[in-house]
């Protein structure tokens, strides 16, 4: 959500702003709406200080005894008027919120202009790609070579976009998302959450799933959603509250399924576990004052590639630019991380920093000398555990041995397991 003071006082450079987005000019719109419900506000004002005059005299006509018949007309009537008026000011409101909730977060000055994302910007590349998986086995043909990832049973079960894992590695799976919420809560000193992952439209709305991108979230016949990530519910906690200074940053992480209908991924990455609707995740969420959220962005940024380190799989991180940045973020991060049956770098991490845009939505403040502001939000994967689990797949598969080497940092989650063949 936007400041409507800001777009009053400078709409040019709120524009300005959107263009960089791709997006036309969006103020003049705003600023129409914004003009009409100011206007119906004080013609309401005036009305009811026309209607607290006519009532004190109805009091004093009925003192002195004389027929207040006539007046009282004219109060019953600006009563109706402004019954009129709160539903048009009602009206105008709701369209000016809904107009505002559809634009996305201005973008960080600094970060790149661009239309795609063949225009981000690689800041780092850490790791080299292995020469062990010869071939390039995908994660698919790695999968079912061991006879542990059954994708036709899951499509009868479920249809597309699902996987069914077994034995060790839906064992390897687990201990990926053990690993990174230990190294997560021991070292980095996020507190782990266990919260829902069926959320009410507030919530949604909050983070800025709603009413943008309905279409690809999964919703219950009872009206409550799936979340598409623990973002979510756990940047909620602070929602409709006045966080205590001295607390901050907050930071949360979880493991959570996630539910995404990738409605708008027709086409794309359908064979695999690149994109599915249902996959666990590790999220980190920080919560901060506002001269805190940059240098937290960088710290959120390093605590996700450790895991990739740790991990010992290689990855590049990229700044992302204006045609590619997420709704909601201010500036992003994206951790990418080497497929050698693919060939090529795939997201495995996002990092963004939202400043107030989802504060305002939640209505989520803390004190900064004696005057109440927004706090800052980020988010972040910290890190995805399906593409994670692709990557350690592909990543550690041995021709020669015909097995997929259990990387040292995971040992002690696999029971003993030093690697998984069939």
């Amino acid at each position: 959500m936007h400041d409507l003071k800001d777009i009053r006082s400078n709409p040019q450079a709120f524009d300005a702003a959107m263009a960089r987005r791709g997006l036309p000019a969006q103020s003049p719109a705003i600023l129409a709406l914004d003009e009409k419900r100011r206007s119906l506000q004080t013609q309401l004002q005036d009305i009811q200080s026309q209607r607290n005059e006519k009532s004190k005299l109805i009091g004093q006509m009925k003192a002195k005894k004389e027929n207040a018949d006539s007046v009282m007309a004219e109060v019953a009537a600006m009563k109706d008027k402004m019954a009129e008026l709160e539903a048009a000011e009602k009206a105008v409101g709701d369209e000016l919120t809904d107009l505002l909730s559809n634009i996305p977060n201005v973008q960080d000055p600094g970060i790149p202009d661009g239309k795609s994302e063949d225009d981000n910007v690689e800041i780092r590349r850490v790791g080299e790609p292995n020469h062990k998986n010869t071939k390039k086995l995908d994660h698919v043909a790695i999968g079912e070579a061991l006879g542990l990832m059954d994708f036709d049973t899951a499509a009868k079960i479920s249809g597309a976009r699902f996987v069914i894992m077994k034995g060790a590695l839906a064992r390897l799976e687990r201990a990926l998302g053990q690993f990174m919420l230990d190294v997560h809560t021991g070292e980095h000193g996020y507190s782990e959450i266990s919260g829902p992952i069926l959320v009410n439209s507030q919530t949604m709305y909050g983070t800025g799933q709603l009413p943008k991108f309905r279409d690809d979230q999964f919703q219950t016949t009872r009206g409550d959603w799936l979340i598409p990530t623990a973002e979510v519910s756990m940047t909620n906690l602070v929602a409709d509250s006045i966080v205590d200074e001295a607390s901050l940053p907050l930071r949360f992480t979880a493991c959570t399924p996630c539910f995404r209908q990738e409605a708008g991924a027709a086409g794309k990455d359908t064979k695999g576990m690149i994109r599915q609707h249902q996959f666990y995740k590790v999220e980190l969420v920080s919560i901060t004052k506002p001269d805190q959220s940059e240098a937290e962005h960088e710290r959120m940024t390093k605590c996700a590639e450790t895991i990739l380190t740790r991990l010992g799989l290689p990855f590049r991180t990229i700044v992302l630019c204006t045609g590619d940045a997420g709704f909601g973020s201010r500036k992003t991060y994206d951790i990418e991380v080497w497929l050698p049956g693919q060939d090529r770098y795939r997201e495995i991490s996002s990092c963004s920093n939202c400043w107030d845009f989802q504060a305002r939505r939640m209505k989520a403040r803390t004190k900064v000398g004696g005057e109440n502001v927004f706090v800052h939000t980020l988010n972040g994967s910290g890190v995805a555990v399906g593409r994670a689990l692709i990557a350690v797949l592909e990543n550690y598969w041995d021709d020669a041995q015909q097995a997929v080497i259990i990387p040292d940092v995971l040992k002690p989650y696999m029971g003993g397991l030093t690697k998984i063949s069939k």
